[in-house]
């Protein structure tokens, strides 16, 4: 029965992004701007430094991370901060936490559809762009299936970070501040704006530290690797199987903590 009603709501959010064509356009658009702003942004960063690799990377190298953590980001994205802090100030959190399935797993299944979708449309057509203008520049063999893994473990660690977020509003009722707060560290943290092998190597200590790497970096690092080792491979695929299981625990105590003292407007 459970999985009838997971599927049921994946259905959902897969007819639900068919509706807003014109937004995907729109994404699309924008998205080929801000590469485009990219490319000549770390051109001129190469160019300035006067060589051909820049923290162990080519420029090439740089640029193919860079056009597919952006692609990764648009295909893992997740509004659910926005979700849950404008049912708090509406008070439709109320009805939600009347449905007979858990508000939880309601949030994480209403948003497996639409990530379907973004992967088709947005990951693997610039996913296969990428591959044939490098002529084979990323590798295609069991790095892949270790990628597969890695993206799923991501997609959880990313959707309890934004469900922890979300029920920070509980106490704040503020959505603005702390989500665009959310998105920089997590861009920065996660290696989408700048790789993590630019930053210093005290900053990308702490950051490996931290789950937000685990999100993007992984699973392009197991992706890039054409040749990984074993070694290598279960050291991020453990340590993204332990983020999900710290931040999954963390958030089921949080939110049973806060919901005990949940104050909602309106309704």
């Amino acid at each position: 029965m459970k999985l009838k009603k997971y599927g049921t709501l994946v259905r959902a959010g897969l007819m639900e992004s068919l509706q807003y064509r014109a937004s995907a356009f729109v994404l699309v658009i924008g998205n080929l701007l801000y590469l485009i702003i990219i490319y000549f942004l770390w051109k001129a960063i190469y160019a300035s430094a006067g060589t051909d690799t820049v923290s162990g990377m080519t420029f090439s190298e740089t640029l193919i991370y860079l056009v597919l953590a952006t692609a990764l980001f648009n295909f893992m994205e997740m509004y659910i901060v926005w979700d849950m802090g404008r049912s708090i100030q509406s008070g439709d959190m109320v009805l939600m936490l009347l449905k007979p399935m858990e508000y939880r797993s309601y949030l994480f299944w209403s948003y497996s559809g639409e990530h379907i979708m973004q992967f088709i449309t947005t990951f693997l057509p610039t996913f296969l762009i990428v591959c044939i203008v490098t002529h084979g520049a990323i590798p295609l063999g069991i790095n892949l299936v270790y990628f597969v893994i890695s993206v799923v473990m991501a997609l959880l660690i990313n959707y309890y970070i934004n469900f922890f977020v979300g029920t920070i509003c509980l106490y704040t009722e503020s959505i603005w501040g702390i989500n665009i707060m959310k998105q920089v560290i997590v861009m920065l943290l996660s290696g989408v704006t700048v790789p993590i092998a630019f930053f210093p190597e005290t900053l990308q200590k702490i950051v490996y530290c931290l789950p937000f790497q685990s999100i993007y970096n992984a699973p392009l690092t197991l992706l890039l690797d054409g040749q990984p080792e074993s070694g290598n491979v279960l050291s991020i695929l453990v340590t993204q199987f332990l983020w999900c299981a710290v931040m999954g625990i963390a958030c089921r105590l949080f939110w049973k903590l806060s919901i005990r003292q949940i104050t909602v407007n309106g309704g």
